[in-house]
């Protein structure tokens, strides 16, 4: 085409058709062979979206035979785990059943065990039999709801019942047999008591092992069985008539024979028939414990009746005895002794002994406690003073003469030894000479500065016996007797020391028996101050004032129409209620009674021996004094060195008289003071208020006579300044 030649318009444009066409087909190809290579990944996907296709579709028919497939093995697994598990539960339910069978299974064996004739209790097979008897009659009644529950437990219970009499029988027959043994034996070996409870207890010692172990199987199964608790009664209570069938002959034996050996005298009796009663009981709790584990009762309950035996020997003596001695000596064995030393150390053994023991105190105690109350009655307030009791103060200046006397040989002795006591001792070795003296020697004696009064012998008899009672009384009984036995006691004693008081007032002087007086209730008040009680004692009594006002208030004729009112003021209502009677207490102190009977005779020794010296002088001050009122009164007007018993002559006299007397009488009164009271404080607290009294009496007259009297009258009446008189106080003192 190029090398045509365009010549003409048409030819140009054919050329140019020509080459466009050319162009456009030149154009045309890439997109051509795009397209045809196009068309070929085209064909090439929808071939394999046709193998996809059909993939899916044989994938869609796998997973519908899959789903078929999965739910036919799904369902064919749980049937075979319902299989297993209900296998399972079959397998647990023939195990359970077997397991709950073997108890059941177990009848015929345990049965043919206990039914064989060579069964004992003491074979090796015979507890673990009794174990799985236990096991099967606990099973059994846990599972009241099984099929013949009623028949298998009434089978395993006539078992356990042939079980529990081969154990029964067993230990009853070896309890027995021991004790036929030991009675068999040579009576002069049983006679002897040692050699007696000797036998008693090794020999059942002895045999204890053999059913001891048998013993604690039972003793194991009391929480579990009542059956076992009642088995294990009965064996103690074999046990114990046993032990009682032996012992009590023998305790009986030896009461007899303490008693024939320690017949006059009980404190011995006592003691040595409570030391064997503690022997018996505490051999008997140790033999008990080699054959059993747990404790009972019905030990104690034994030991109280074998202890009885001693108590029903011991009573009809006790009540025989009036000794209060004897009755204390007896109330400190059993109280000290036995219940606070013996019983206190070992409780557990010793409660059966314990409970004898307070009884038997108890009752020694109510003996005393009546033996004080007729003690009090005849010995203190009947007491009949003999001469010699009332030879006050004969009795105390003897003693003082006696006192003096070996006082004087005490002081030869002395003089004689203080001579003696440097000796010359030549030494073996050398020439030399030296002094020694003996300390021992040269060792001045004590001096006694005891008063003849202050002696025990020397005391009033009804004190002596109080005190000896009361401190006889005082660790024996309880707090509350003994405060009203020595509310008693003390009363009885202060009213024996009034009359005895009385007496010797009698018989010498008033002086005398103020100071006997004052020096035994001195005695009382320091002897009783050790016991640590309260000496008050309360009284209960019934006050009828109201009832008895009320009464005669209602019967009174002025009120007798009030009787039937009806209305608040009826007088048998008013008798109701204003008319009842009042419950009063009263605390009596016997220790406070002592002290105010003390203070009672201190003060009427103060007043009788101010009387005494002054006493004239306090009557003229009277008159004195009444003169003086009636002036005072409005009356007429004296003057006193008018009156003719106040002349200045006269109130010489009587000054005079009043000064000679004391002067004489007051070395006597100081001597009575030091005879019976000894003691320089107790003197002079005693006689302090007594000088007193003198001094102001003087000192009173003094002023009246400087008042009333002129000063010629004073020098004929001479009265004694107070110098003077305080210089013959102490001149006499």
């Amino acid at each position: 085409m190029e090398n045509e030649k365009i010549e003409t318009a048409q030819q140009f444009f054919s050329c140019f058709s020509k080459i466009q066409t050319q162009m456009d087909q030149d154009e045309g190809t890439k997109y051509r062979e795009l397209r045809d290579y196009l068309y070929g990944f085209q064909e090439q996907c929808n071939a394999i979206l046709n193998d996809v296709n059909t993939a899916l579709l044989h994938l869609e028919s796998l997973q519908k035979q899959y789903l078929f497939v999965s739910t036919k093995t799904g369902t064919l697994h749980e049937a075979c785990e319902q299989l297993l598990k209900e296998q399972s539960e079959l397998v647990d339910l023939a195990e359970n059943i077997q397991q709950k069978l073997s108890y059941f299974n177990e009848l015929e064996n345990i049965n043919t065990k206990l039914n064989s004739p060579t069964l004992s209790v003491n074979s090796e097979g015979f507890i673990p039999t009794l174990a799985k008897l236990d096991d099967c009659i606990t099973y059994v009644s846990s599972h009241p709801g099984f099929r013949d529950y009623p028949v298998y437990l009434a089978k395993f219970k006539h078992c356990l019942s042939k079980a529990m009499h081969l154990m029964k029988t067993y230990t009853v027959n070896t309890l027995q047999n021991l004790s036929i043994q030991l009675t068999k034996r040579d009576p002069s070996v049983i006679s002897n008591t040692d050699n007696a409870f000797t036998l008693f207890y090794v020999k059942f010692r002895a045999a204890a092992p053999k059913v001891r172990s048998l013993i604690e199987q039972i003793e194991q199964r009391t929480d579990k069985s009542p059956e076992y608790q009642q088995l294990l009664s009965e064996v103690h209570q074999c046990y114990l008539d046993q032990r009682a069938f032996l012992l009590g002959p023998s305790i009986a034996s030896t009461i007899v024979d303490l008693t024939s050996q320690n017949n006059k005298d009980h404190c011995a009796l006592v003691r040595s028939g409570c030391a064997f009663l503690v022997h018996v009981c505490q051999d008997e709790h140790r033999l008990y414990n080699e054959f059993f584990t747990k404790p009972t009762t019905k030990l104690d309950e034994l030991l109280v009746k074998l202890c009885t035996l001693w108590y029903d020997v011991f009573r009809p003596l006790i009540i025989h005895v009036n000794h209060l001695e004897t009755l204390s000596e007896l109330c400190g064995i059993l109280k000290n002794e036995m219940l606070e030393d013996h019983v206190q150390n070992n409780v557990e053994q010793l409660g059966a002994f314990s409970t004898v023991a307070k009884q038997m105190l108890e009752d020694v105690q109510e003996r005393l406690m009546y033996r004080t109350h007729i003690y009090i009655q005849t010995d203190i307030v009947g007491y009949k003073p003999a001469a010699g009791d009332l030879a006050y103060p004969d009795k105390l200046e003897m003693m003082e003469q006696i006192a003096q006397s070996l006082k004087d040989e005490q002081k030869k002795l002395h003089a004689a030894d203080s001579s003696l006591a440097e000796v010359q001792l030549e030494d073996s070795d050398s020439e030399n000479v030296i002094k020694s003296g003996n300390p021992d020697v040269l060792k001045s004696r004590p001096q006694s500065s005891i008063s003849p009064a202050d002696l025990h012998g020397m005391w009033y008899p009804t004190v002596r016996r109080t005190l000896v009672c009361l401190s006889k009384l005082y660790r024996c009984i309880d707090r509350t007797v003994f405060q009203g036995l020595s509310q008693e006691a003390l009363f009885a004693c202060i009213q024996s020391l009034l009359g005895a008081a009385e007496l010797i007032t009698k018989n010498k002087t008033l002086t005398d028996g103020q100071l006997f007086l004052i020096k035994h209730l001195l005695i009382l008040r320091e002897q009783i101050a050790p016991f640590h009680t309260d000496f008050a004692i309360k009284e209960i009594s019934l006050d009828l004032k109201k009832t008895r006002d009320a009464a005669f208030k209602m019967l009174n004729p002025r009120f007798a129409p009030r009787l039937f009112r009806l209305s608040s003021n009826n007088s048998i209502l008013e008798f109701l209620l204003e008319g009842s009677p009042e419950i009063k207490e009263h605390y009596i102190d016997s220790k406070k009674e002592v002290d105010r009977n003390l203070k009672s005779a201190c003060e009427k020794f103060i007043q009788y021996q101010t009387k005494l010296f002054v006493g004239h002088l306090e009557e003229f001050m009277t008159k004195v004094s009444a003169l003086k009122a009636m002036g005072h009164q409005g009356g007429p007007k004296y003057s006193l060195a008018q009156q003719p018993w106040a002349q200045p002559a006269k109130i010489n006299d009587l000054v005079a008289s009043t000064y000679k007397t004391i002067k004489g009488k007051l070395p006597v009164t100081l001597r009575s003071l030091s005879l019976y009271l000894y003691n320089k404080d107790t003197e002079f607290i005693l006689f302090k208020p007594v000088r007193s009294n003198i001094q102001q009496t003087f000192q009173k007259l003094q002023g009246i006579l400087q008042e009333d009297f002129s000063g010629e009258d004073l020098l004929i009446i001479a009265c004694p300044s107070m110098d003077q008189v305080n210089l013959l106080l102490s001149a006499s003192n």
